[in-house]
């Protein structure tokens, strides 16, 4: 009976790493696609609401970026008063929507591919 004993621990043990290969796999499959299209989705609403402010940058890890845009904003609201940051102000809205639209309307694997994996940082 022992030897029907081990035989079945190492059968046992075959069958758990297996398991474990085939859900470490799966992980990394779900992560990079969801990962992706997550990450697609929030930078693509924030570009369209919040795009003036950069957050759709910084979501996407372009610190620099997301700073300028942020900087042509407050110097916007700061020369507010003598009219030309009515004009300034408009630029980072302009470029936020416009990213906002090209990311929704990329695909997952385009999107992950251009701005995730080989970081464009502008359109």
């Amino acid at each position: 009976m022992s030897e029907e004993s081990k035989g079945f621990g190492e059968e046992t043990k075959e069958t758990a790493n297996d398991f474990k290969k085939g859900a470490k796999e799966a992980l990394n499959d779900f992560s990079t696609t969801i990962g992706g299209e997550n990450k697609r989705v929030l930078a693509g609403v924030l570009a369209l609401v919040l795009g003036y402010l950069g957050v759709h940058k910084f979501v996407l890890g372009y610190q620099n970026e997301g700073f300028i845009l942020l900087g042509i904003t407050v110097l916007g609201y700061a020369t507010m008063c003598l009219l030309v940051g009515a004009l300034i102000i408009w630029i980072p809205i302009v470029i936020g929507f416009i990213e906002g639209i090209i990311y929704l309307t990329k695909s997952d694997e385009e999107f992950y591919e251009m701005y995730q994996k080989n970081k464009k940082p502008w359109f």
